[in-house]
């Protein structure tokens, strides 16, 4: 007895040492070894007298047939979970939508990174630079009415859990079901070490407009400072694809500029403002070639559909001397491009080991009077979220929602819904208004108006598109 509890000591030291030479080579706060729920759960498995000491064969018998029982119970959903459950680490809480919540004012919030220590946003982006006064869209923190997004710090925890699991094979291997169940390890609310570990021998590719692009910015500013300069490279292999590298990683984070998924005349990612737009039906693999290899997809597609007349569809090929062109409401073309882009990830992606992503609409704020403010104002010089928690805005389709919620609940593969339409819906005040690149001289009536040349679609970055990527990230990991 003396020499199995000198032997038990020694293991405990060794892990403990082992712990703490990972959590100095990942420079994370090692506070989180001690997440309050995860040390206390820890010290009743490793104190507990039934761990410690021998039990007889009945009591042995008896866990062994209980734990056949759950087994048999739970195989199903197992196996179900194993589906979709690419790159996960852990569960989302019984019942927590992280998409349903409320904008928090967090004087203390600093943005993930600074604009300036991102060389990598578009001129479009960078609000600060062309000079907007204020900071306070950059306090605004999203908080989930039901649950948290995920704190702490991961990847000294998820090294922790293996060594743990692994500590208590050693010491009894019966309790190691319990502990797999109960235990919560938790995250901070975007870990780059995690994100670029996951990404490690594998590609990220953003599929879909402008927006999508700016998410895809986002992604980039939050993991570049992790990689020395000599070893990442952004790079263009063609018009519509661009390619961020991290070449330490064999890894990559990629946009693949398609606005309509299919097949269009607004497809040249540079010279693409096009009136009359056309779409080419059951053309989704013109595009889709770019796409096949991806571990992790982010689709989005909306703004472009939105032309406020019927869609023009072509049947046949952009080449024919005689176009087939018919129209079609907004939501009968817009259900076409979901309907492709389902197939297409049936008949590409390995669930098993991919994940795919949706993002919904995301919404313009053009008309102030639908929030209370003056006629004929729009998102310039707004400053700060807008509180109805019931506000939708006029430009934010609801028919286009459904049609995207019936598709998705159709698919017979998993396709991870981020509904960030509501939350952004919010945020008037995150938009880039007329603080960007202006690419075209402003005339006089212009400067004399600025709010008639705000753009009140896309987002300042750092901003709100950080925000859906903390979304993503929680969904990625936390299914």
């Amino acid at each position: 007895m003396v020499t199995k509890a000198r032997r038990l000591s020694h293991l405990i030291f060794i892990l403990i040492g082992f712990i703490i030479f990972i959590a100095i080579l990942y420079g994370q706060d090692f506070s989180c070894t001690f997440c309050d729920h995860y040390s206390h759960h820890l010290q009743s498995l490793l104190l507990s007298p039934p761990i410690l000491q021998p039990l007889s064969e009945s009591v042995l018998d008896e866990e062994a047939t209980n734990h056949v029982k759950d087994e048999k119970a739970s195989n199903s959903e197992e196996k179900r979970r194993e589906k979709v459950a690419a790159f996960a680490v852990g569960r989302a809480a019984e019942g927590c939508d992280i998409f349903a919540g409320k904008w928090v004012r967090d004087e203390e919030r600093k943005p993930m990174y600074e604009e300036r220590e991102c060389p990598y946003i578009q001129p479009q982006l960078t609000c600060q630079e062309h000079g907007r006064p204020d900071r306070d869209y950059q306090l605004w923190r999203w908080q989930p009415h039901a649950c948290d997004l995920p704190k702490c710090v991961p990847i000294t925890c998820l090294l922790i859990e293996a060594l743990t699991l692994a500590f208590l094979q050693l010491i009894y291997a019966s309790k190691l079901e319990n502990f797999r169940n109960h235990k919560k390890v938790e995250t901070c609310r975007f870990n780059a070490t995690l994100m670029l570990e996951a990404l490690r021998g594998k590609r990220m590719l953003y599929v879909g407009d402008s927006l999508n692009r700016g998410q895809f910015v986002s992604m980039i500013c939050l993991l570049h400072r992790l990689v020395p300069e000599d070893a990442k490279s952004m790079e263009s292999s063609n018009d519509s694809l661009s390619v961020f590298r991290f070449k330490n990683y064999n890894a990559s984070v990629e946009f693949y500029w398609a606005p309509f998924l299919l097949e269009s005349n607004a497809d040249n990612a540079v010279v693409h403002r096009i009136s009359d737009r056309i779409v080419r039906q059951a053309s989704i693999n013109k595009h889709g070639k770019f796409w096949k290899g991806a571990d992790i997809l982010v689709f989005n597609t909306y703004l472009w559909w939105m032309t406020g007349h019927k869609m023009k569809i072509l049947n046949g090929s952009f080449q024919d001397d005689v176009q087939d062109i018919e129209q079609l409401e907004t939501e009968d073309a817009y259900r076409l491009a979901m309907k492709s882009m389902v197939k297409w990830v049936q008949r590409n992606m390995d669930l098993n080991k991919t994940r795919v992503f949706f993002t919904s609409m995301s919404p313009t704020h053009a008309q102030s009077i639908e929030w209370g403010g003056e006629p004929g104002g729009n998102c310039y010089n707004e400053t700060s979220p807008i509180e109805d928690p019931e506000y939708w805005g006029s430009d934010t389709s609801k028919s286009i929602m459904k049609v995207i919620g019936e598709e998705l609940s159709k698919s017979k593969v998993p396709i991870s819904f981020l509904n960030i339409t509501q939350l952004s819906s919010h945020r008037k005040d995150a938009h880039t208004q007329i603080y960007k690149k202006q690419w075209s001289p402003l005339t006089p009536e212009q400067l004399a108006d600025p709010k008639s040349y705000a753009d009140c679609v896309h987002w300042c970055l750092p901003g709100l598109q950080d925000t859906w990527n903390e979304l993503l990230f929680a969904k990625l990991f936390y299914p």
